[in-house]
C-alpha cells in the first residue's frame, strides 16, 4: 500500500477537528435540552467516526486516482462514492437499529464535514489577511 499523502493527512485532521468541535456543540445542545444520555454520546461517536473515515477514504481515492487516465480516475471515483455511500447507509442503519445509539446523534455528524468544507475559504481568508 502506498503512503498517505501529507495533504490527505492534513485535510483529514482539519475535518476531524471540526467534527470534534461540532460534536461538542451538539452534545451541549442535547444537554441543555434535557435530552442527553449515554446513547447521544455513543451515537455522536459513531457518526463522527463514520464522517471522518468517509472523508479520509475519499482523500485516499483522490490520491490514487491522480496517476490514472481520466477514464480510469472517473471510474475509480464513481465506485468509491458509491461504496462510501453504502457504508454510510449501513452505519446509519446500525445507529437506527441498535438501542445503544441515539439516531439523531448518529446521523447529524455526517453533515459536519460539509459545513467544515464550506467554512474553509473563510478561514483561509483570515489566515492570508494575518500573513499580509
Amino acid at each position: 500500500m502506498s503512503q498517505v499523502d501529507p495533504t490527505v493527512k492534513r485535510e483529514t485532521c482539519y475535518i476531524a477537528g471540526f467534527v470534534l468541535i461540532f460534536s461538542v456543540i451538539m452534545e451541549l445542545a442535547f444537554l441543555l435540552a434535557g435530552a442527553w444520555d449515554i446513547t447521544v454520546l455513543l451515537g455522536n461517536l459513531l457518526g463522527g467516526l463514520v464522517a471522518v473515515g468517509n472523508f479520509f477514504l475519499m482523500g485516499l481515492t483522490i490520491q490514487r486516482a491522480l496517476g490514472k487516465s481520466e477514464k480510469d480516475a472517473a471510474a475509480r471515483m464513481k465506485l468509491s462514492q458509491s461504496l462510501r455511500l453504502i457504508m454510510q447507509l449501513l452505519f446509519c442503519a446500525v445507529g437506527a437499529a441498535a438501542p445503544c445509539f441515539n439516531l439523531i446523534a448518529s446521523v447529524v455528524p455526517l453533515l459536519f464535514p460539509r459545513v467544515a468544507v464550506m467554512l474553509r475559504p473563510l478561514l483561509n481568508k483570515k489566515d492570508k489577511a494575518e500573513d499580509a
